[in-house]
């Protein structure tokens, strides 16, 4: 007698199971939740930065070859000239001196100054790129639950000033890093005096769970 193998065993109820919906090929992955803990991120609001072009300036020569500018010595000493792109407002005066302000980038602050300078270069200055230096940082944010100011203050007098009838936030005088921090009943916050934004996120680290512990319930 001749001897047959057995026929495989086949399980009918997952005769139809497709290889592509294993277990793990059906797991989604998911995108982290924000806890109400993350911190807030800042905006940058305003970097003000100045340059030296390194020889003396005409303002009569600059306000009258250049567009979007203005001088009015009589009000102040310097001419006010403007940038669309990236937008921003330079103060130059006569000895050569660059205030830039109103961008939002650091990156853009030395693109508006390089502008500024090409501008005034174009009129026939010796002019020279020096001492690119940015001054102030402004940025801001927002804890979105409100505080208790007054006990703020109470208890961290010795860094804040608070005077509701002149000025509506807490003013905040930190040590390290060297800014300002104006916090506002409502939980928004504005930082200022920066120099960086590693000192914004510094100083956020360090007030912020301040801020949480006295947190109006």
């Amino acid at each position: 007698e001749t001897f047959k193998s057995p026929a495989p065993i086949t399980n009918t109820s997952h005769s139809n199971t497709n290889v592509s919906e294993a277990p793990q090929n059906a797991i989604v992955p998911q995108t982290p939740v924000q806890t109400a803990e993350t911190g807030p991120t800042p905006r940058i609001q305003n970097v003000v930065c100045t340059v030296n072009l390194g020889c003396h300036l005409d303002l009569f020569k600059i306000n009258t070859h250049t567009r979007n500018s203005e001088y009015n010595p009589r009000r102040f000493c310097g001419v006010v000239m403007r940038l669309l792109s990236p937008r921003s407002t330079a103060l130059v005066f006569s000895s050569g001196k660059i205030v830039v302000t109103g961008v939002k980038h650091e990156e853009h602050a030395v693109l508006a100054s390089r502008k500024f300078a090409r501008i005034i270069q174009k009129l026939g200055f010796p002019v020279k790129f020096e001492e690119f230096r940015i001054h102030n940082m402004v940025a801001t944010c927002d804890l979105r639950f409100p505080i208790r100011i007054e006990n703020l203050h109470q208890v961290h007098g010795q860094f804040s000033s608070y005077e509701p009838e002149l000025f509506p936030a807490l003013i905040y005088r930190m040590i390290r890093p060297r800014i300002v921090v104006l916090i506002f009943v409502n939980g928004k916050i504005v930082v200022t005096g920066a120099k960086s934004r590693v000192d914004i996120q510094e100083g956020l680290d360090n007030i912020i769970p301040i801020l949480r512990s006295f947190r109006k319930q």
